[in-house]
């Protein structure tokens, strides 16, 4: 049995040695996490805001600039993953979960950044094992119309659409 005055000393002892670590990255300013957020976007999107934040910034602003900051700008830019893996493992957990035009907005900049549509095909049919059929029929109506709009937006004016 623990004496409370020995247990007493290791909690403040625990106190003392968290108390001594490194201040962490987290001492930026929200505006420094934004722009880090704003600059992955634009990275992924040919630089060109996110029109679904941008939207979400009019009526919701504390949304947006919390996804801004802590979505992309704190996970999204971290280091250890690439762009093109970030987004493959993005598309494949939306479509998992049914959220369709988040799969189609990360499709979207999976493409911007060269990933080809057999290769997101590809996730589409393994998400089938862990999500079932329904959600992976859903995701592939969500690709085939990205598809779609980014094909007429090239034959109209020769772009990509982002």
């Amino acid at each position: 049995m623990t004496h409370p005055i020995q247990s007493s000393l290791r909690t403040a002892a625990a106190v003392l040695a968290f108390a001594a670590l490194p201040s962490p990255a987290f001492a930026e300013t929200t505006e420094e996490r934004r722009q880090r957020g704003d600059a992955v976007v634009r990275s992924l999107n040919h630089g060109l805001s996110q029109p679904v934040l941008e939207e979400m910034r009019r009526e919701f602003p504390f949304l947006a600039d919390a996804t801004e900051a802590y979505a992309l700008g704190d996970v999204w830019s971290r280091p250890g993953l690439d762009d093109r893996t970030r987004q493959l493992a993005a598309v494949a957990v939306f479509a998992s979960l049914g959220l369709t035009p988040f799969v189609k907005v990360h499709a979207g900049y999976a493409l911007n950044i060269g990933v080809s549509e057999e290769e997101l095909k590809e996730v589409v049919y393994m998400i089938t094992v862990p999500a079932g059929f329904p959600r992976a029929i859903a995701a592939s109506q969500a690709l085939s119309e990205l598809f779609a709009e980014r094909r007429a937006a090239a034959a109209g004016d020769g772009r990509a659409t982002p």
